[in-house]
């Protein structure tokens, strides 16, 4: 697997070394969704989820998880991020889109970072919501887009 990174020549897992590469600006955005029962949905809408603003902790969460996103994922680079971004937007009657967009000026893509702000975005839309809506999944995290860096500019289909 010649794609892979992460390793070394002996096969052991390593950080790859971003040192030689150039700093430009990078910016990635990731989706998910929380399909959930109508009236969980209609609860989140009307503010009246016991817990608190549903959306507006989900989205604190979602930024604090990318700025985490080192501490989280192995091998991943800390990296000092420029903006995080989430909108959560109800759609339909049974569901929430979650779209985070990550940007920072350096050597390595912020790939991961906008993947955890969904991620974590999701997680805590569940969380605060599991007492009324145990069937709640979360679905369709991805990426959509990436520019910046040697491999320029990529968008899913």
């Amino acid at each position: 697997m010649s794609g892979l990174t992460h390793f070394d020549g002996e096969g052991r897992a390593v950080m790859v070394d971003v040192g030689g590469k150039d700093i430009t600006q990078r910016r990635a955005v990731a989706e998910a969704r929380v399909v959930m029962q109508p009236e969980t949905l209609a609860l989140i809408r009307s503010g009246g989820a016991k817990k608190g603003d549903v959306l507006g902790v989900a989205r604190l969460a979602g930024i604090m998880g990318a700025k985490r996103t080192a501490d989280l994922i192995p091998l991943c680079h800390p990296l000092a991020l420029d903006k995080v971004t989430l909108d959560l937007t109800p759609e339909g009657d049974a569901s929430i889109r979650i779209e985070a967009t990550v940007a920072c000026t350096g050597r390595t893509g912020v790939e991961m970072e906008a993947l955890t702000a969904a991620s974590v975005a999701a997680l805590t839309v569940y969380d605060m919501c599991k007492a009324v809506d145990r069937s709640m999944r979360i679905e369709g995290l991805r990426l959509l887009e990436k520019e910046g860096g040697r491999s320029g500019r990529w968008s899913a289909a």
